[in-house]
């Protein structure tokens, strides 16, 4: 076993707080990863605060893991000591059902084991309580097949967001077309919206960032959106109707989903990635009206997630950060409440082994 530090919310009415775990020994097929940084994303912040209900306790968050391996099972050979690498939202899956072999990993259908809170055991799992520790921690042992190649261009800390806010955008960009002649709107610009603006423009996509907030006209622009919408405006709004094939909703409360389904055209496609806790209404006749498409669509396999790091670090995209210590994590929560952070906060894992 290897132990390593980390930080853990005991339960759902505690604050997160030192914790003592141990890892496996590596495996044939496992790889041990020092994890260098860790993102927060606002899923940590339900979990440990078990907001969707069902989390396990003690909880230790995190699936934005970067980091250096520092050793291999005997099988391993697509990775070896010294490595730059990320392990994203799961670590493992049944690998024979025809969404993992369609390399849609994330919608098994045995059921993921999710790098933290996941007790869907394929193979040997850390001892411990019966579910998995994320990232908040010093160390990782991650079976190959779901570590990915963090690109030299990319710096680790900010690579480490992508695991998560970067694979999460990227997907719906690329399963809807975005591109040249496209003309793309981002719900929202907070850790996802702000980088499915940045990969949308490098895609060479139009791209409209629609916000609540006119002061973040300013900030939309400077990461690549070329033009910003209000949706307070209601003349505005209106103004804009059927003038966009794509939509990036990373909104996660309820909001008015006819309001921005009529900013589509024909055929258009709104999907949701951001995770409102309540249920969403929309309208039959604005669906059928223009034959518009809602949808969602969650993170993405691991060849995929692969193909985003390597994308973006041939584009130059990487996520806006905010580097923080351990000690700080429960201050970058209620900061994150309040939407005080541009545009993710990352913890450095150095900060654990003081």
């Amino acid at each position: 076993m290897i132990s390593a530090r980390a930080y853990a919310a005991a339960t759902a009415k505690s604050p997160l707080a030192p914790f003592e775990l141990s890892r496996r020994d590596p495996g044939p097929r496992d790889v041990l990863i020092d994890i260098s940084y860790c993102g927060i994303c606002h899923s940590d912040l339900h979990c440990a605060r078990d907001e969707w209900g069902g989390q396990p306790f003690p909880c230790v968050p995190g699936h934005e893991i970067a980091g250096v391996v520092s050793a291999v099972g005997s099988a391993v050979t697509k990775f070896k000591v010294g490595d730059r690498v990320g392990v994203g939202c799961m670590v493992d899956s049944c690998g024979e059902c025809a969404a993992c072999t369609a390399g849609l990993e994330q919608h098994c259908e045995r059921g993921a084991t999710w790098t933290y809170g996941g007790s869907n055991f394929y193979r040997p799992h850390d001892p411990g309580t019966g579910h998995t520790f994320g990232g908040y921690s010093t160390a990782i042992t991650v079976v190959e097949n779901f570590v990915v190649r963090i690109p030299d261009a990319l710096p680790l800390d900010a690579a480490a967001p992508m695991l998560c806010a970067g694979i999460t955008t990227y997907s719906p960009l690329k399963r809807f077309g975005a591109g040249p002649g496209k003309r793309v709107g981002v719900v929202g610009l907070g850790g996802l919206g702000h980088m499915a603006v940045k990969i949308a423009h490098a895609m060479g996509a139009h791209v409209t960032v629609i916000t609540t907030s006119p002061n973040k006209a300013g900030p939309a622009r400077e990461l690549g959106a070329d033009a910003v919408l209000v949706s307070s405006d209601r003349a505005a709004m209106k103004a804009a109707g059927s003038s966009l094939d794509l939509i990036v909703d990373t909104v996660s409360a309820v909001h008015d989903m006819d309001l921005y389904m009529g900013l589509l055209g024909l055929e258009g496609a709104l999907v949701l990635v951001g995770l409102p806790p309540e249920k969403l209404e929309v309208s039959a006749f604005t669906l059928t009206g223009a034959r518009r498409i809602f949808t969602g669509s969650n993170i993405g396999g691991i060849a995929e997630t692969q193909e985003m790091l390597d994308f973006c670090a041939a584009h130059g995209v990487q996520a806006e950060i905010e580097k923080i210590p351990a000690q700080q994590i429960n201050e970058a929560y209620e900061r994150l409440l309040k939407g005080d952070v541009k545009y993710r906060f990352v913890i450095d894992s150095a900060t654990l082994r003081t």
